[in-house]
């Protein structure tokens, strides 16, 4: 029993480790993927994790620049840039992308049409200056207002809990599209999605007790879980179901609604 607990223990922490390597710019050592060839969301349920690695180092310069007597918001928007560098901008290509396709387009097929489209129109640069705007402002707000150290950890909580959204999107939707990104990686199963969701509650949770705001980090967990139902409601009936660009949407926007309860509430 110890010995499967073990074995199950280390597979998810591998899974960890891989799921960062999708998520991020960070190298991950080759060795981790050798043996492994399960499409990536058989990793999901480890999104949340590995959300949270992403996002150390935005966190550790949030602390290291509040140190240095900053101005709040200019430490918001360098934490924010370093947050999209960690990740190549992956989420965020996904909202503008979004963004575009759902307001720009007057039919499903056009919708689909303009988001596979690599260029951004307008309603995807409002949508990404609207984020990165929201973000940086809502992280200044509760450092300033409580602490750095809460500051770096709602940073923290805002990366696992999107992740967690964001795995519940791509499992919870069928695909709008049989190529694609998401279509050639298939979906989450059940169980990924419930550890996905279960882990990444139980993480925010655990860093909710730092400074004691649990009672904020529950609230920030209805508010994303309600965003969360009100975005795939909207996009199933805009272009019956998920995109890779939609994954990508659903986090930044739990993401922007994690970190605005923080603030509103902190």
């Amino acid at each position: 029993m110890e010995q499967s607990i073990a074995m199950q223990l280390r597979g998810f922490l591998g899974d960890s480790v891989r799921a960062v390597g999708f998520l991020s710019r960070f190298p991950v050592p080759s060795r981790f993927y050798e043996g492994h060839t399960a499409p990536i969301s058989a990793m999901a349920g480890a999104f949340p994790l590995a959300g949270a690695i992403v996002a150390l180092p935005a966190a550790m310069l949030l602390l290291v620049l509040d140190a240095t007597g900053a101005p709040g918001l200019l430490v918001g928007f360098l934490v924010v840039a370093t947050q999209i560098v960690s990740s190549g901008a992956l989420h965020e290509d996904g909202l503008a992308d979004c963004a575009d396709g759902l307001f720009g387009g007057r039919d499903r097929d056009r919708m689909l049409a303009i988001m596979k489209d690599s260029r951004v129109g307008s309603y995807g640069v409002l949508a990404l200056v609207l984020a990165v705007g929201i973000r940086a402002s809502a992280i200044a707000a509760v450092a300033d207002a409580q602490s750095p150290l809460v500051g770096a950890v709602a940073l923290l909580i805002a990366a696992i809990l999107s992740r967690s959204a964001m795995v519940w999107h791509w499992s919870s939707l069928p695909q709008a599209r049989p190529d694609g990104v998401a279509a050639a990686a298939g979906a989450p199963d059940r169980s990924a999605r419930r550890i996905a969701v279960i882990s990444g509650v139980a993480l925010c949770l655990v860093l909710g007790t730092v400074e004691f705001i649990v009672p904020a980090v529950l609230l920030a967990i209805t508010a994303s879980a309600v965003t969360g139902q009100v975005f795939a409601s909207f996009v199933t009936r805009k272009i019956g179901g998920h995109t890779g660009d939609t994954i990508g949407a659903s986090q930044q926007i739990a993401e922007i609604v994690t970190l605005l309860c923080l603030a509103l509430v902190l």
